[in-house]
């Protein structure tokens, strides 16, 4: 039975849990359109709404020693997020920053839960500056504590609640951590190291002597690693082929879960630390297939909270035994009364490019309907969907369109071309500066093996991405413009200059880490830029924007479709007065894949 995109897009998703010291579970849920904050007090029972804002909930952190938690949000997308605290026991919601212009980036709380540290641009909004402020104070209260020169984030107090934990960002591959000594001011950088090296997912050790954190110096893939505080050594605990992801230590009972990304695919270990480096595995819990994250320890560390989803899972929140392993779904996001065992399971496979280099992609063919699989008589249309990033990488997490457009009978193709994170630090460089079209001849490649494969119908082949997807789509059908029967652009990026001088001010320097910067390399950069070559495109071109996006400025989509449109090219566009970098209201997103739809069904 085929269901109509409406339906598609109310399967909900519960995710980012953090749990209370009372048990409590907080988790962002989207019921109403609009992710807001919902708790349960056990598992799956009916959840209690808590936040009943008209705009995205970004965050929630519950305090470790009251019944309050703080949550985030921005307006219209706009990414500069406010603080607020709500109090479970009397509902009382407080507004805890006042600085609508500015960025806010949440730091977490002291263990006393009598403060919490956070990082903001009010000063200057190309930087970013530590702040720490009480619980029970507004944002003019807040304790400006160190003045920063780049894009810091504030990674936790350490186990006294004397010193934060800081990382600078110089690129989405280059790192640095910082202690800031919350009564000196001293700001000690403890990641001295001479090129690209990566430094995430950092915890404070039990007795904040050390951090533990994943890091690829010296490796091509990230290790789990202990940073000795003093010393300023590194000693590596878990080296893989994989990239270990996420790390989160229960300071009091040296408890730890990590995860793996296996080809996409999250690996999870909940293990306890025995001394400095060893660890001592438990019990694995019983998680779907896919994609897992966001680990929240409870007060005592028995217990943490997980998001879990894939493929044939909306994602969900888990609650497990650190000890035994028992796992427990908390939350019951519904699917829109759509049969999960409808949904399909893609293939990983990989494909060889121009350079004999292997291709990693998720290829799913439709289970049902006109265009089923099992006939593979070369009907099947297929959408090549491309992720953005680029430093990012496609995962077999669960994706409401995708089954949508498989139920109606697409074929759907998810590279993961090279500049994609996931398979080590060589290939995520190999799309640098200027290198960046490889990126788009594995496209081409891609293609090719497509119109190979015996159910794929060679003339019907889309090509959808957003952000930076949206650039290779772009660059795609400018390319290779006789591959495509139709292009889908959502907040891509259409020439690199003007993107570049009208990004946010605070983003702009990293982002030519990785595209070239406008002083050096702007010829280089109006050279790929697809506007440039924007006539030889001969597929019909839908665009879509937010009015609001501060990453992908809403010019790029206007000056594309414009250009487009003289030169003859069939063009439709949306734009929402009230979405930033991608749809976030239910409402838009019902209109803007209603209208996706009907252009591919049009076109394709």
């Amino acid at each position: 039975m085929a269901f109509d995109i409406e339906r598609y897009l109310n399967v909900r998703s519960a995710y980012d849990a953090s749990i209370g010291p009372d048990g409590e579970v907080a988790f962002l849920m989207d019921t109403t359109g609009v992710p807001q904050v919902w708790t349960l007090d056990s598992p799956g029972t009916w959840p209690e709404q808590r936040t009943f804002g008209d705009e995205r909930v970004t965050f929630v952190d519950f305090s470790p020693t009251r019944s309050e938690f703080v949550f985030g949000t921005d307006e219209g997308g706009n990414e500069r997020t406010q603080f607020h605290r709500y109090d479970l026991d009397s509902g009382a919601l407080d507004s805890l920053t006042e600085f609508p212009e500015a960025k806010h980036r949440w730091g977490g709380w002291s263990h006393d839960g009598e403060r919490f540290a956070f990082a903001a641009n009010r000063r200057d909004r190309s930087v970013f500056d530590v702040y720490v402020q009480g619980r029970e104070t507004t944002g003019e209260e807040a304790d400006l504590i160190h003045e920063g020169e780049g894009w810091l984030t504030v990674g936790g107090f350490a186990p006294a609640d004397d010193r934060l934990l800081v990382s600078e960002a110089h690129s989405s591959f280059d790192q640095d951590l910082y202690v800031l000594d919350l009564d000196s001011g001293e700001f000690e950088h403890v990641t001295p190291h001479e090129g690209s090296v990566r430094y995430g997912s950092a915890n404070w050790g039990p007795e904040g002597e050390a951090l533990y954190l994943a890091t690829d110096t010296g490796s091509d893939t990230l290790s789990l690693c202990r940073l000795d505080l003093g010393s300023q050594e590194v000693e590596t605990i878990v080296d893989d082929e994989w990239n270990v992801g996420g790390i989160t230590l229960d300071e009091d009972t040296n408890r730890m879960v990590y995860t793996r990304n296996v080809d996409g695919y999250t690996d999870l270990t909940v293990a306890e630390l025995g001394g400095e480096t060893d660890l001592r595995e438990l019990p694995d819990p019983d998680l779907p297939t896919g994609v897992a994250g966001g680990v929240s320890f409870d007060t005592d560390g028995t217990r943490f909270a997980i998001t879990a989803t894939g493929r044939r899972a909306n994602a969900n929140v888990y609650v497990i035994d650190a000890e035994t392993g028992e796992t427990r779904q908390w939350t019951r996001a519904p699917t829109a009364g759509i049969p999960t065992e409808g949904f399909v399971e893609p293939e990983l496979l990989r494909y060889e490019s121009f350079d004999g280099r292997e291709i990693p992609a998720f290829f799913s063919l439709p289970a049902s309907g006109a265009n089923a699989s099992e006939g593979e008589d070369g009907t099947t249309p297929v959408i090549v969907d491309i992720h953005g990033g680029p430093e990012s990488q496609r995962r077999p997490s669960f994706a409401a369109l995708t089954q949508y457009f498989l139920d109606r009978g697409f074929a759907v193709f998810e590279p993961n071309v090279r500049g994609s994170s996931g398979y080590g630090k060589t290939y995520t460089h190999l799309d640098d500066v200027g290198k960046r079209m490889g990126s788009v001849a594995d496209i081409e490649a891609g293609v090719n093996w497509l119109q190979d494969h015996p159910a794929v119908d060679p003339d019907r082949i889309a090509a959808m991405g957003g952000s930076y997807g949206g650039f290779m789509v772009l660059a795609a059908l400018t390319e290779y413009p006789d591959l495509w029967a139709a292009g889908v652009d959502i907040v891509g990026i259409a020439d690199f200059t003007t993107f570049l001088e009208n990004t946010g001010s605070w983003r702009r320097e990293l982002r030519e880490a990785e595209y070239g910067s406008l002083e050096d390399d702007r010829d280089f950069l109006e050279s790929v830029s697809p506007l440039g070559s924007i006539e030889r495109v001969e597929a019909p071109l839908f665009v879509l924007h937010g009015e609001n996006d501060p990453r992908v400025p809403v010019s790029e989509a206007r000056q594309v479709a414009e250009k487009a449109e003289a030169t003859g090219v069939p063009v439709e566009t949306l734009f929402f007065a009230d979405e930033g970098h991608g749809f976030s209201k239910l409402e838009n997103r019902i209109e803007a894949y209603t209208e996706i739809a009907d252009f591919l069904d049009d076109h394709v």
